[in-house]
Formats: structure tokens, C-alpha cells, sequence
């Protein structure tokens, strides 16, 4: 039984409980407010679409009581025909007539417009609010007691006043505006408002364009020139367009900076200036609205219009058609700025800054010890050179007397036989087989001189090459390290492409590595004779070539006459002033030893290719 008048209580409590929550959710119900907000044209079309956004978040954010909204377009006022708006003024009332609405508020010069029209068969005892409309759009003799407003002040001479201060030189201006009856109405307006300026700028109107002809005008205007937004709702040929399309468009194709007044256009396709601020109509709205709400009478409260705000530039569009920040107001805000590379990597940047003060630091030190060194070395090669030049000397001196020695013996024979012949011969009677004798040691003794000559020139005779297997490119990098300090002292670069794998070649190290000299020496003064400042060019390459090695010296030198080209390995045949004509003849008799060819060919726009082609190993073997 006990159990039994528990279930009973627990069942009381849980319906208590249930009737508890219903009541409340009616007293919540009855305690929220039902406002509709009735939009211009559509909720896409801007400005309004972003007032509507604002003023709902805001509203929002500051009613005490929950805020039921319900959204219309006025698709009807792009017409302008007021018969066309009976049918929606049907509609919305039967709509409500069972609920009936506790505020209106309208958003734009359309809707206010609307509003006004039907006030007296439109919810004649609602409070309503006409915001986010220019003072002008505004029928004040018409507004009830019901009626509140929230009213802007575009001024169009300060918007076109700071075009021309941020672009002094601008000629012309084209103001974007299309053919329904609100921007009828402001093209109207803003030619009154801008006739002091029209002795400084020259003004063009869209509205007998399509906006197809107004993208094609906009790519190819003329320097000096601003695009000035009004609003592109209707075009001359009909079309309606909606949200960020149009001036998304207008902002890709267009050759100059758009402005505008509206805040709501701001982001990425207008320069900026002095706007009218979303956020200050906004929360003007929403403080009317809640105070409306609460109970006071709409015609009892009064607002200042909402005028220009602090300027506003898009610091992306700033750098993009080159406008100084000096130009701009004073206390202007430049959004979108990118952030510098010290802003955002300032510990990196210093962390980084000491190393490179370190490693330059330390380069100095390298670059001191690099310079000394070759100090040292080119203070070696002089002292080398100068031994060189000591030991040709020594060695012209004993190969000099080699030969005296050599010639001499014979000589002396020849002179003593030549005496004594002739003492023969004087003799009475002359001793004619003596004599005889004495000129047969005369013809022996010129023999011998002659054979000694022969041997002397067969030190020099290319016959007698010492042929040994050989890597062409170690003898190529050997050259080039002789050459190295003269190559940068002359501003030539050097470049080599080399062959891996060329197979061997029988030569003489020496006679190679004095033929490649050469033949980089003649390239260096042909670099030398075009520009002492200019940076020359020396390319050497290796390849393997049919049954051979080919090896290219390459220079950006003068080159030569092409009717010389087949005479330049021609022994006393030169360029130079001052040179001999024997170092190609010489490299030629080298590459003919070694059983190669050497030709030449002119590059372009100047220099001289020397090719040479050497037979590998395989060849001889």
C-alpha cells in the first residue's frame, strides 16, 4: 500500500512538473517580440543585404526579450509600378492577420517607399522603422505616430573630393548606375550635388549601357580615370543583378581604381574613403527598435542622421594603382596591410641577422687568407718564372756549346786537311796522291759535321714523340690550373663540359698540354682585343668522336676573317701586331705527330671554335 501511494505521488509530481514547463514555454512564448523586416528589392541586393545582416545580429545581441523575425523581399519595387504592390500588400496581411506583428522595419529607400505608400492600409497600428535610407528618400509629411527613422546623409561631394586627393591628376570619373527608379533618382542627385566640380573633372553616366557594354568600357579607359559604385540593380537592357556579381566583375576587367560611399562595398574591389559605416546604422536601428519594443512611441523618438565615418583604404588596392599613404586623410584606417617580414619573424630575422654577421665575419677572414695566399703564390710563380727564363738561358748556353763542340772538331779537321792538301799541292813536284788523300779526310770530316747537325735536329724532329697512354681530361684540368689566375685577372669565365669515360689516347703529355696552351692562350688575347671590361667566355669541352676524342676550345673573342679560316695553321700567319704566326702551326705539327686533325670554325655573333680530334688507343693497338 505504501508502495503504491508512492507510485501515486511520484505520477502527481511528474505531471506538476510537465504543467510547470508548458506554462512557462506559453510565458515565453507570449514574451517574445514578432518583427518583420522588409528588405529593397531582395536579400542579395547590396547595400541592404548587409544592413539586414548587421541590424539583425545586433538587435539580437541587445533585445531583452527573444526576437521572432520574419524576412521579405519587395520584389515588386525594381518595376515601380504601385499597382503591381497590391497583390503582396494582400498577402502580407493575410498573412498576419491572425498574428499580428509587434514592429516593421523597413531597409532601404524601396521599402520605405512601400511602407509610406500603403501606410494606412499597411498594419496601420504597427510601429515601424525606415532605416538605412538617405534623408531624402524620406516622406517626413507622410510619417505617423507610429512611424520612427533611422536616415543616413550621403555626401557625394566629399566622396569625389577624396578621389581627387589621393589621385590629383584624375580627368574623368564614370559613375556605375543603372535604370531603376532609385538610381534614377540618385544620378539626379548626385549631378546637383557635383556641378562645383565641373570645371575639374569630366563625368560619364552607365545608365544607357548593358552591363556587358559597361565590362567591355571598363577595360580600356583612359588614363587619368576613376570608377565611381553607385548601385547597378538594373542595367539598360533589363537585367537585374544581385549581390557581389556585378562589381566583382567590374573589379576584374576594369584598367582604373573604384570607389564608392558604402561600407558594405568595402573588402576587395574598392579603393576606399570616407564611408557610411554598416555598424553605425545598425546599432542606431537596434537601439530604436528595443526601444520601441519596450513601449515608447515611435513618433516621440528621434536620431541624428548617420553620416561619413572615419575613412577606410584597402592597402592591396593602395599599392596596386601606386596612391602614396601621404595622400590619404589624417587618422585614416589602412586595412588588409600585409604583414612585414620583421613583424612576423622579428626573433628569427635577429637569430639569423648574428649568423650572417658570424659567417661574414668569418668569410672576411677566408677571403684575407685567400687573398694572401695568392699573394704568395703569384710571388712564386714569379720567382718560377723568372728560374724558367734563368734555365732556358743555361740551356740555349750548353746547347750552344753542344753544337760548337759538336761542329767544331770536324771543322778543325777540314781547315787542318785543307792546309796540308795545299802544302801537297805547292810542293815541286806537287804530291797529288797526298793531296788526294787530304781532300778524301776533308769530304769525311764535312760528313761528320753534317751527321752531328742531323742529330742535334732530331731533338727537335717529330718523329721522336714519346708516346705513352694518356687521359685527355686530366691533361685539359692541368692546363686550366696553369691558367687559372690569368683567366680572372682577365674577367674571362671559364666553362667546361667533360666527357666521364673517354677512353685513352697515345701521346706525349708535354707536347698535349703545350698544344691546349696554346690554343687557350690565342683564345685569351682574342678575348683581351674586344672590351677590357667585358666579361669574356671560354668553354672547353671533351666528347668521345667515332673512333676518337674530339676537344672543342671555344672564346667570345674578335675571331677572324673567314678567307682566313683555311690559312691560320699556316706557319707566320697571325692577327696579332706583334705576334709571330707559329703558335697554331706549332699545335698543328703536334696533332698530325699524334696522328690527328685540327680545323676551325667562326662562332656566332663572334668568336673562334678550334676543334681537334685525336684517335684513342684501340686504334693503335
Amino acid at each position: 500500500m505504501w508502495v503504491l501511494a508512492g507510485q501515486y505521488r511520484a505520477c502527481w509530481t511528474a505531471a506538476f512538473l510537465m504543467l510547470a514547463c508548458a506554462v512557462c514555454a506559453d510565458a515565453g512564448a507570449a514574451d517574445s517580440k514578432r518583427v518583420m523586416v522588409l528588405y529593397s528589392f531582395g536579400r542579395d541586393f547590396k547595400p541592404w543585404s548587409e544592413y539586414a545582416k548587421t541590424i539583425r545580429t545586433e538587435l539580437e545581441r541587445t533585445s531583452p526579450w527573444p526576437i521572432n523575425l520574419f524576412a521579405h523581399s519587395l520584389d515588386a519595387a525594381r518595376s515601380g509600378d504601385p499597382e503591381v504592390e497590391q497583390p503582396f500588400v494582400e498577402y502580407l496581411t493575410a498573412l498576419y492577420a491572425t498574428q499580428p506583428l509587434d514592429l516593421i522595419i523597413s531597409i532601404g529607400a524601396p521599402a520605405a517607399a512601400f511602407v509610406q505608400r500603403h501606410r494606412s492600409s499597411f498594419f496601420a497600428g504597427v510601429s515601424m522603422v525606415l532605416t538605412a535610407i538617405d534623408g531624402r528618400r524620406v516622406q517626413f509629411s507622410e510619417l505617423s505616430a507610429n512611424d520612427a527613422t533611422v536616415t543616413v546623409r550621403i555626401d557625394y561631394r566629399a566622396a569625389f573630393e577624396n578621389i581627387l586627393r589621393l589621385m590629383p591628376n584624375t580627368r574623368s570619373v564614370v559613375i556605375v548606375v543603372g535604370t531603376s527608379p532609385i538610381e534614377k533618382f540618385w544620378k539626379a542627385e548626385i549631378a546637383r550635388e557635383l556641378e562645383p566640380l565641373a570645371k575639374r573633372i569630366d563625368i560619364s553616366w552607365t545608365d544607357q549601357l548593358s552591363f556587358e557594354e559597361v565590362l567591355h568600357d571598363a577595360a580600356k579607359l583612359p588614363p587619368r580615370t576613376a570608377i565611381f559604385w553607385e548601385l547597378m540593380i538594373a542595367d539598360a537592357a533589363g537585367v537585374v543583378h544581385e549581390g557581389s556579381t556585378a562589381i566583382s566583375k567590374l573589379y576584374d576587367v576594369a584598367n582604373a581604381p573604384i570607389f564608392s560611399y558604402d561600407e558594405s562595398f568595402f573588402g576587395r574591389e574598392m579603393v576606399g574613403g570616407p564611408f557610411l559605416h554598416v555598424i553605425d546604422t545598425s546599432r542606431k536601428t537596434a537601439e530604436v527598435a528595443t526601444r520601441i519594443l519596450g513601449g515608447e512611441k515611435a513618433g516621440d523618438i528621434k536620431v541624428a542622421p548617420v553620416e561619413f565615418g572615419r575613412p577606410m583604404y584597402d592597402w592591396r588596392l593602395l599599392q596596386r594603382w601606386n596612391i602614396s599613404e601621404s595622400r590619404l586623410p589624417p587618422g585614416s584606417d589602412i586595412l588588409f596591410r600585409r604583414p612585414s617580414a620583421w613583424d612576423l619573424y622579428r626573433w628569427q630575422i635577429v637569430a639569423i641577422g648574428l649568423a650572417v654577421l658570424l659567417q661574414a665575419t668569418l668569410i672576411h677572414w677566408l677571403l684575407r687568407e685567400r687573398r694572401q695566399r695568392r699573394l704568395s703564390e703569384a710571388l712564386s710563380r714569379s720567382t718560377l718564372s723568372e728560374l724558367a727564363r734563368v734555365n732556358r738561358i743555361a740551356t740555349g748556353d750548353e746547347l750552344s756549346a753542344s753544337i760548337a763542340h759538336e761542329v767544331m772538331q770536324p771543322l778543325t779537321g777540314m781547315v787542318s786537311s785543307a792546309n796540308a792538301g795545299l802544302r801537297w799541292l805547292t810542293g815541286s813536284p806537287p804530291d797529288i796522291e797526298r793531296a788526294r788523300a787530304m781532300l778524301d779526310q776533308i769530304v769525311s770530316a764535312g760528313h761528320r759535321a753534317a751527321d752531328a747537325v742531323r742529330a742535334i735536329r732530331s731533338v727537335f724532329k717529330r718523329e721522336y714523340v714519346c708516346h705513352q697512354p694518356l687521359e685527355v681530361n686530366r691533361v685539359i684540368a692541368a692546363v686550366l690550373d696553369l691558367v687559372r689566375s690569368d683567366l680572372e685577372q682577365n674577367n674571362i669565365e671559364m666553362k667546361t663540359r667533360l666527357s666521364r669515360d673517354l677512353p685513352l689516347v697515345m701521346a706525349d703529355s708535354v707536347q698535349l698540354q703545350q698544344m691546349l696552351l696554346n690554343l687557350v692562350l690565342n683564345a685569351m688575347d682574342a678575348m683581351k682585343s674586344v672590351v677590357p671590361a667585358e666579361t669574356g667566355l671560354l668553354r672547353i669541352r671533351s666528347r668521345i668522336e667515332g673512333d676518337g676524342i674530339g676537344i672543342d676550345v671555344e672564346d667570345s673573342g674578335v675571331g677572324i676573317h673567314p678567307d682566313m679560316l683555311d690559312r691560320i695553321f699556316e706557319p707566320f700567319v697571325t692577327t696579332k701586331r706583334e705576334g709571330l704566326g707559329l703558335g697554331l702551326a706549332i699545335c698543328r705539327s703536334i696533332v698530325e705527330v699524334h696522328g690527328g686533325r685540327i680545323e676551325a670554325s667562326l662562332r656566332k655573333p663572334r668568336g673562334l671554335t678550334v676543334h681537334v680530334h685525336l684517335p684513342a688507343t684501340r686504334q693503335e693497338t
